[in-house]
């Protein structure tokens, strides 16, 4: 090893340590238990020795192996006909021979063999066996692990549980590993040949671009016939790639390196979260646009249907206004006031009587059909695009699945979110009361749902007609009133001009404000059915903020620790040179 890197050895530990606590300090910011967990035996284990994971299915040897191996004259891990491997044994250096039971499912194995100053070496159950607690394996060294010695019966190296545990520890770790072909003294040598290429082909299919295998026979170890047994091959690649000075270097390495995948795993994640969240914020954008839309395009609607009540009010009383100029001309109003000496039944009082019950009738006729004709297109634009939002809602992206490797709590929060969205927005659009309250009506008291029989949604027209109706009434009934007091004023040719004048101006009056009232009373009430309805998606809007918040705070703890352990694996790979 490098006398620089000697010299700074404990200063690069301790930096990995800050390092990896920061890590730990992420993992628990993201509430993943089993990263965290990880991460915690990664610290731990910072300032063990280079350590090997021994694994393989039951009876491949692997205890058998480790002894010959450690070849210390005594039996370190116990060997037996039936499988003897329950719990994981870590073999460490100790000054006396010692067994450290941790818990029933670890102990430490302690003994006074220089081998083991540099290198730790784990002794695992079989990857095959069914054990309450086989998940220590995995959780607590596969992913510290600094070397994995993955021993096969030479016999035969192709079972299946095997390769799929070889899959994992590759796959999801990335760790090196050597491959060890353990009791070649059962076979003939050229089906052991057979066998080593064939779980070098296994590995190179798999991603080992130079898998190391090598064949041993631990029995022949055990018993002098060192020359045969493959052992001295296994400790000339301990030699050259770790002991010597260099373990330390390795483990340190190691270490930076499970930082890294263990971050970018995050990161992996951390992604998925953002387009997440970019997708619901797109939907969150659709969901505004087309209430925004809506209300431009009933917004419209109204305006055309004032086009439509003003249009027909200003016809009928315009032909009214014809008939009373006429009907007030000097001779018509001589020959009626002749006539009624003779007929009592048509003076000019009743006449002008019967004129204003006519423009009454008229009005109301024409002003009602178009408002009704009017509204139901407008409640159906409505009820539609009520129908499209709970589609939407319905279909909106999910990136982020309950099963997600890093954020399914996440997952699980925001669809439950959704959920409750979805439900929240059925009953609202189910519920009059929604429909008919003040906050749509801000002049009015709550309007009643028994208005209309149905439920939800589907009273909007009724409702519409009802106030605007209403409106119209109130406004046709106040110009009748007036100009009804004008003509109960009659009385001589003197007031024809001054009849006709106010006629003139109660119209004009009653048409601004019958302009002003329907157009400011259905746009007010489709702005608030607008918000009322955006009030659905509050809850979904806070957890997009929430989630804008800590995308941005976790990828900038994860940036820092990517670019710290950049930093310190180009320091050492520079001092290396």
């Amino acid at each position: 090893m490098s006398n620089l890197i000697s010299i700074h050895l404990q200063s690069y530990k301790a930096q990995i340590e800050e390092i990896v606590k920061d890590l730990h300090d992420l993992t628990i910011k993201i509430s993943h238990e089993e990263l965290a967990k990880t991460v915690s035996e990664l610290r731990n284990r910072i300032h063990e020795p280079f350590m090997f994971v021994i694994v393989g299915e039951v009876k491949s040897g692997k205890s058998s192996f480790v002894n010959a191996l450690l070849n210390t004259g005594k039996e370190i891990t116990k060997v037996a006909p039936q499988p003897m491997t329950d719990t994981i044994q870590q073999i460490l250096f100790g000054e006396e021979e010692e067994v450290v039971t941790i818990n029933p499912f670890l102990k430490k194995i302690l003994i006074p063999e220089e081998t083991l100053k540099e290198i730790a070496i784990v002794d695992t159950p079989g990857t095959n066996t069914i054990i309450d607690h086989h998940q220590e394996i995995t959780e607590s060294f596969i992913p510290a692990s600094d070397l994995i010695v993955f021993v096969f019966e030479a016999k035969n190296p192709y079972r299946q549980s095997a390769w799929e545990f070889f899959d994992y520890i590759h796959s999801d770790w990335r760790k090196k590993i050597i491959f060890v072909l353990q009791q070649k003294d059962l076979l003939p040598a050229e089906d052991l040949s057979v066998n080593i290429e064939g779980v070098r082909d296994f590995a190179i299919k798999k991603g080992i671009s130079e898998p190391q295998v090598f064949a041993v026979s631990a029995k022949e170890e055990l018993e002098g016939a060192k020359e045969g047994s493959g052992f001295g091959a296994v400790r000339d690649f301990i030699r050259q790639h770790i002991t010597g000075g260099k373990a330390p270097v390795l483990k340190l390495q190691n270490n930076i390196q499970l930082s890294q995948t263990l971050n970018e795993r995050i990161a992996s994640g951390l992604e998925d979260r953002k387009e997440q969240w970019q997708a619901d914020v797109a939907f969150r954008k659709d969901i505004k646009d087309t209430l925004e839309h809506q209300e431009v395009k009933s917004y419209k609607q109204v305006e055309l249907l004032s086009e439509n009540l003003i249009a027909g009010y200003d016809r009928i009383t315009l032909k009214k206004e014809k008939e009373l100029k006429h009907g007030l001309s000097f001779f018509t109003l001589l020959r009626k006031s002749i006539r009624s000496i003779f007929n009592k039944k048509q003076s000019p009082k009743d006449w002008l009587e019967s004129l204003a019950q006519e423009l009454e009738d008229q009005l109301n006729t024409e002003l009602k059909t178009k408002l009704n004709d009017g509204v139901v297109d407008l409640a159906d634009s409505v009820q539609q695009m009520a129908q499209v939002i709970d589609l939407k809602i319905r279909t909106s992206t999910t990136i982020l699945k309950n099963d997600h490797d890093v954020f399914s709590d996440i997952a699980e929060k925001r669809n439950k979110i959704l959920d409750e969205l979805q439900s929240a927005f059925r009953t609202f659009v189910n519920t009059s009361e929604n429909f008919t309250d003040e906050e749509l009506f801000p002049d009015k008291s709550t309007l009643s749902p028994n208005l209309a029989t149905g439920s939800g949604i589907a009273v909007i027209g009724i409702i519409l007609a009802t106030v605007t109706n209403g409106v119209v009434f109130d406004i046709t009934g106040g110009i009748l009133t007036a100009i009804g007091l004008l003509f109960a004023g009659f009385a001589t040719r003197g007031k024809r001009k001054k009849i006709i004048e106010g006629y003139q101006e109660e119209i004009q009056k009653g048409r601004i404000q019958l302009e002003q009232e329907v157009d400011s009373q259905l746009k007010t009430y489709i702005n608030n059915l607008k918000n009322k309805i955006d009030h659905n998606f509050d809850n979904f809007d806070l957890m997009l903020e929430n989630e804008e918040k800590q995308i941005q705070q976790l990828t900038a703890m994860y940036e820092d620790i990517h670019q710290r352990l950049l930093a310190m694996d180009n320091e050492i790979q520079e001092t290396l040179k």
